[in-house]
């Protein structure tokens, strides 16, 4: 073997067993790879068959490349599962709608089950007619949207259930209770402001301001308006032509017509409320999310 003169060194090694120094060339292959890269040198004097395994033992460990991350965006798109049970109130789910049918099942058994004197007296008194709106409007506007007319067995109480739940698990309990409202409050003024304008002129009785109104109907109608406005349009549409067709006839019917121009101008409220509630829709998706 030549000597080979290190660099900037100003003697040279020594061969294996000069100077009494022992012999280490057969554990040169032991020794570890070194980091950086290798010199020309260097690499020449490394056998060929220690170079091989090295590479091989290299490319054997490497760690493989990280899978692609998945994201909602490239994640395969799945069709959402139908849950019937979703069409129903729960506890957890629409708390509002939920309390508010406890409350409705009960004062429709009273209703049904109290004596009939009890019931007219309770009626009256939760009764939106002028005479109770000049005197305790808060309180009439409240109660009288603890009854349902006709009973509990009705389509409005079957509508309340669908709708309201629906609307509530979309936009949150508590802006469902306001689109509720609103349909109940706005549309019972609309039809008795007129009615106590037309009895001070004198185009109606006196009797005109007892007329007895209670019920939940404005605030079915308001929540459907509103529901619709979330709806896709192949089902929005269909459910507005439905409802509002069926409202138009009752009013050509003209069997209670300040009743049916309340349904319809509680309908166009919930129409109105589109913008709000599909701001509240995506507000309510950024919370849950």
């Amino acid at each position: 073997m030549e000597r080979t003169a290190v660099e900037g060194a100003t003697g040279s090694v020594p061969e294996p067993g000069e100077a009494g120094l022992p012999d280490v060339a057969g554990l040169l292959d032991g020794m570890p790879r070194q980091r950086g890269p290798l010199s020309a040198t260097t690499t020449s004097a490394i056998a060929p068959s220690v170079v091989a395994p090295t590479a091989i033992a290299t490319t054997a460990t490497a760690p493989p490349p990280p899978a692609p991350a998945i994201t909602e965006a490239t994640a395969p798109s799945r069709p959402r599962a139908v849950r019937p049970w979703h069409l129903l109130p729960t506890p957890t789910g629409t708390p509002f709608t939920l309390a508010y049918a406890a409350v409705l099942t009960v004062t429709s058994l009273v209703a049904t089950y109290a004596d009939a004197a009890l019931v007219h007296a309770l009626h009256q008194g939760s009764s939106t007619d002028v005479a109770h709106l000049v005197q305790r409007p808060v309180l009439v506007l409240v109660a009288s949207a603890l009854w349902v007319a006709g009973g509990i067995v009705t389509p409005y109480t079957l509508c309340f259930l669908l709708v309201l739940t629906a609307l509530e698990r979309r936009i949150g309990s508590a802006r469902t209770a306001v689109v509720f409202l609103a349909g109940h409050v706005l549309a019972t003024l609309a039809t008795e402001v007129p009615v106590g304008l037309a009895v001070l002129v004198g185009h109606l009785p006196a009797s005109s301001l007892h007329r007895l109104d209670y019920g939940i109907s404005f605030g079915v109608a308001a929540s459907i308006g509103a529901l619709a406005g979330l709806l896709r349009p192949w089902l929005r549409w269909p459910v507005l032509a439905l409802f509002g067709g069926m409202l138009i006839q009752d009013l050509i019917d003209f069997t209670d017509p300040l009743t049916n121009w309340g349904h319809l101008i509680a309908l166009v409220i919930g129409i109105a409320m589109w913008p709000v509630v599909r701001r509240w829709r995506g507000s309510e998706s950024i919370a849950l999310g």
